[in-house]
């Protein structure tokens, strides 16, 4: 519960960091498409981060709720691999970057499912 709150916190600032860097440092510098790819990125950073904030809780609640920590775990590897592989691919535009936002894209979906059969379990 702790490390699924902390890491809530430093993906917060992450994103809230990679978003000005995104409008503020890349622009001019990449293609509005990249600008539009590292967006994408950002608010799906930020959504999720919310995600594990609402999970830490419920941990905190919860602390024999496997379910709610495989969901927690699962949106911060979605993190990674999503929002990770687009701002890679942002900045680089190597395609193989962006073959790895959809296993990314799986986990968040995997965590959204686990996240709904754990409060169906438990409250």
């Amino acid at each position: 519960m702790k490390l699924l709150l902390i890491l809530a916190a430093i993906n917060g600032f992450l994103a809230v960091a990679l978003g000005a860097f995104g409008a503020h440092g890349l622009e001019g510098r990449i293609s509005e498409k990249a600008i539009a790819t590292w967006e994408k990125a950002v608010t799906y950073q930020m959504f999720h981060t919310m995600a594990l904030v609402a999970v830490g809780l419920l941990l905190a609640k919860y602390q024999n709720g496997s379910l709610f920590a495989t969901s927690g775990w699962m949106f911060f590897a979605g993190i990674i691999l999503f929002s990770g592989s687009l701002y890679v691919y942002s900045l680089t535009s190597i395609k193989t970057f962006a073959m790895i936002t959809p296993i990314g894209g799986v986990a968040f979906l995997i965590g959204w499912v686990l996240l709904g059969i754990a409060l169906i379990k438990y409250l």
